[in-house]
């Protein structure tokens, strides 16, 4: 009896540790469900401000899109209209090139018959001359008396008579040659109104092809901008360089040593920076724009006292070349580089000091037209 009494309430003790625990075990199972709903409603919150983001940058890009589309196809038709004002330009000054011709063809014939017209007015004033003469002997023959007279007479009668067909014959001949003169003028009045025409149509292809070409150099022109601020950035802190004009300038002994042009290591680092800034505007620039980097080279005035280089002009060269060839293995297409060697020509520092001779040592980069 006591031994059941002893094992009943050993069973009865231990039961509330075993309550404790799940409930315990249920507190922790309810907060970690409150934790994954809390964190699921955030994370809910999160995915759809994310979605609302990635839609307007999807709005963005569309209407970027749709904008470069736009100036591609405005790009394409200005390149035709310049197309097109070319040809018309050319046909017009074809045209009028064969007006010209013509006209003084044209100018060159009526010159040679009113030298004619003036030879015949000669002519038929010698003969109008002769026949009044004919005439005045004839009536002096007449108030005369004798057989012999009468003989006399009719010489000069028929003499009268071959002047007046020579005077009727040249008579004919002016009045076709006056209408011959008329026909001509009119003509002559016809090109040359036609010429006018022309010059005014020439003019106006001319004012459209202007207008084309200037837009074509107003687009040159914002690529440039761009170019100067990236190589500006780029080259942010360069003590040597200096932008003079539309021209960057690098003093020559940052990329090579006196009277070399055998590039140095710092001279390399600074082309690798001009030609990530060429690649990068480059990337946006249509491909129907044409363009160009001038890659020019300059010598001091000193003359060249020996070396492989001949004159400063060869100097120069082979530097402009070197920073060419570092261009093109940088990236850069080489159809849109273009190269020169100035020699000493156009002095940017006009003394004679070391000083002077450094600034005009240099190589000067140039976003251009070919």
């Amino acid at each position: 009896m006591s031994r059941r009494r002893g094992n009943g309430g050993n069973g009865l003790e231990a039961w509330p540790g075993y309550v404790d625990a799940l409930s315990t075990l249920l507190m922790v199972t309810i907060f970690v469900l409150l934790v994954f709903v809390l964190a699921e409603a955030f994370l809910s919150t999160a995915l759809t401000g994310s979605d609302n983001t990635i839609s307007v940058l999807k709005e963005q890009i569309a209407e970027l899109t749709q904008s470069l589309s736009m100036e591609t196809s405005k790009d394409t038709s200005l390149t035709q209209e310049l197309a097109a004002l070319n040809a018309q330009l050319a046909t017009a000054q074809a045209a009028n090139t064969s007006l010209n011709q013509q006209l003084a063809t044209d100018t060159t014939t009526i010159s040679g018959l009113q030298t004619s017209q003036k030879s015949l007015q000669d002519q038929l004033s010698d003969a109008q001359a002769e026949a009044a003469s004919a005439a005045g002997r004839i009536a002096a023959l007449q108030t005369a008396d004798g057989g012999d007279l009468q003989s006399q007479l009719t010489s000069a009668q028929s003499l009268n008579k071959q002047d007046a067909a020579q005077i009727a014959l040249l008579n004919q001949q002016m009045a076709a040659l006056r209408a011959q003169l008329a026909a001509l003028q009119v003509a002559l009045d016809a090109a040359q109104t036609a010429d006018a025409k022309d010059n005014v149509q020439i003019a106006d292809l001319g004012k459209q092809l202007n207008e084309a070409l200037a837009r074509r150099v107003e687009e040159l022109q914002q690529y440039q901008s761009v170019f100067f601020k990236t190589l500006s950035q780029s080259l942010q802190g360069e003590q040597n360089i200096k932008v003079v004009g539309d021209r960057f300038v690098f003093e020559s002994d940052v990329l090579f040593p006196v009277d070399g042009a055998t590039i140095t290591p710092a001279g390399k680092a600074e082309i690798a920076q001009v030609a990530n800034a060429v690649k990068e505007i480059a990337a946006k620039i249509p491909a129907n724009v044409n363009w160009v980097l001038s890659v020019d080279g300059y010598a001091d005035a000193q003359p060249i006292k020996g070396g492989p280089y001949k004159s400063n002009f060869d100097l120069s060269a082979a530097r402009a070349l070197t920073v060419l060839d570092l261009l093109i293995a940088d990236g850069v297409p080489a159809n849109r580089l273009v190269t020169s060697g100035m020699g000493a020509n156009n002095p940017i520092a006009t003394g004679n000091t070391p000083a002077d001779y450094a600034q005009n040592r240099r190589i000067e980069f140039r976003l251009t037209t070919p």
